[in-house]
């Protein structure tokens, strides 16, 4: 759907309204504080950090991302990397060759995530409400009404553009109406927070016999998370769940229970596998599992949402500022939309695989886990899909071959890339000097390769080629700065 105008604010009040603190939401609202952009963050939640993290892993792409945020060390302090991952029988995946400066994942609770980039929000100037929930929104052609209700009643807040980042019973979504097509493909999920008399050999420990599944993750407290699925238990999420029931199921998919005892909280929920046919109605956006919701197969559910953030945030902030027209948002829907229905199909595809019962499903594994092992192009696409580094972007008809690629970091007279990309900046690369005489010092720097390449590449501010030359002159380069960067 296009937009309208160049410079979209029109003296709104707020000129963002992102909707929902969780992990995509913090990432986003900071991204855009830091680009000047006045954003205000609404959610329903008292302002507590919260245990019921589901998300336990952070890949390569994401920590890169974070990275050019200057706080992927930061975690990385407080996680667990872990070099080979395990998803089913035989297929273990080795993250160690993989192309990133993260050439593995990292182990740590969401809770954790989102202090690092809460802290980062707040720093930046976002404005929070808390416990303050969205109950009506409509838009016209200049920009959108929010109606929201807070501790001290009822308001009506106006913003040039409203990202809906809620979860997956998103109030924006349904305000504008979308639907959320999918099925519920796996009930009755058994969750619980539990100490262990016997710790696991392994860091995160995952296994699969006959209908029942089990995960294990530390949260670094003493305390680990435990996921427990048995496909002939099939009950409510209301039904209620003691410890034993979550020992049961550990004990038939993992061979013991590990001495499990002082259960602090338990639940039981399930996974849906559900996509919006669209990102973007008008000025009013959608990201993370607001956008798209799956499987916890593979540990992508988090990451999806995170570098959803990064793609949209560049361009909102491009947008309010004007220097860019509305016309870039549609991008997002166009590079994130098949993103997120590639992680529904793979995700999927991990769980059906991994709780294979039939005779030519457990063939089917077997072969593919014999093709995975053996072939190297096919164990690279997926490596790459898993953990996120893997995805490109649609380029236009006649573009360098380069453009829409994630830029892996490179190194530049000047240090490395994603320090170069702190900021929110774009990054040109180039082989020789090019003086941009400072028209764009606010949201350009200018770098040089450290090697001899002799490609002159612009990176947007998520990483990825947005144009590039194997022989520019300057008139190519300034041509290509004013379409991109403005």
């Amino acid at each position: 759907m296009n937009g309208t105008g160049t410079n979209s604010t029109n003296g709104t009040t707020h000129p963002v309204i992102v909707v929902g603190s969780g992990p995509t939401g913090l990432l986003l609202a900071g991204d855009l504080a830091t680009a000047g952009v006045p954003v205000t963050l609404v959610e329903k939640r008292p302002h507590k950090t919260s245990n019921l993290s589901r998300a336990f892993v952070l890949h390569a792409r994401t920590l890169e991302q974070l990275d050019a945020r200057a706080l992927a060390d930061d975690l990385e302090a407080v996680g667990q990397p872990l070099d080979r991952l395990r998803l089913f029988g035989d297929l273990t995946v080795d993250l160690g060759t993989l192309p990133s400066r993260f050439n593995h994942l990292l182990v740590l609770a969401q809770y954790e995530v989102e202090k690092v980039l809460e802290r980062r929000a707040v720093a930046a100037g976002v404005d929070f409400r808390h416990e303050t929930e969205v109950t009506g929104l409509s838009q016209d052609a200049d920009g959108v009404t929010v109606e929201v209700r807070g501790p001290q009643g009822a308001e009506t807040l106006r913003a040039a553009y409203v990202v809906g980042a809620d979860g997956m019973r998103s109030a924006v979504r349904d305000a504008i109406g979308l639907p959320f097509p999918g099925k519920s493909v796996i009930r009755s999920v058994v969750l619980a927070d539990v100490r262990l008399a016997e710790e696991p050999e392994t860091l995160l420990t995952v296994n699969t016999v006959g209908d029942a599944f089990a995960f294990l993750a530390p949260f670094g407290d003493g305390y680990y998370r435990v996921i427990g699925w048995n496909r002939a238990r099939d009950v409510a999420d209301s039904e209620p769940l003691d410890l034993a029931e979550v020992k049961e199921v550990t004990r038939a998919a993992l061979g013991r229970d590990f001495g499990m005892y002082d259960a602090r909280w338990m639940s039981r929920f399930h996974s849906d596998e559900r996509q919006a046919p669209a990102y973007r109605v008008g000025r009013v956006f959608l990201a993370g599992d607001a956008a798209h919701v799956h499987t916890p197969a593979g540990g992508q559910g988090m990451n999806t949402g995170l570098q959803d953030a990064a793609n949209l945030s560049w361009k909102l902030a491009q947008v309010v500022h004007g220097h860019a027209s509305a016309d870039l948002l549609d991008t997002y829907q166009a590079e994130r939309h098949p993103v997120g229905k590639a992680v529904l199909r793979s995700s999927g595809g991990l769980v059906r695989l991994a709780m294979a019962k039939r005779p030519w499903e457990l063939a089917l594994r077997s072969t593919l886990t014999t093709v995975l092992g053996h072939v190297t192009p096919a164990r690279r696409r997926m490596v790459g899909r898993l953990t996120g580094i893997g995805y490109r972007y649609p380029a236009p008809r006649g573009a360098h071959r380069l453009t829409g690629t994630r830029v892996p970091d490179v190194a530049l007279t000047g240090g490395r890339l994603y320090e170069a990309l702190r900021g929110g900046r774009f990054v040109l690369i180039t082989p020789r000097a090019y003086d941009d005489q400072g028209a764009r010092k606010d949201r350009l720097t200018v770098e040089r390769w450290a090697s001899d390449r002799r490609t002159t590449v612009l990176v947007r501010p998520d990483g990825y080629v947005a144009w590039a030359a194997d022989a520019a002159d300057d008139a190519q380069i300034e041509a290509a700065l004013t379409a991109n960067v403005g």
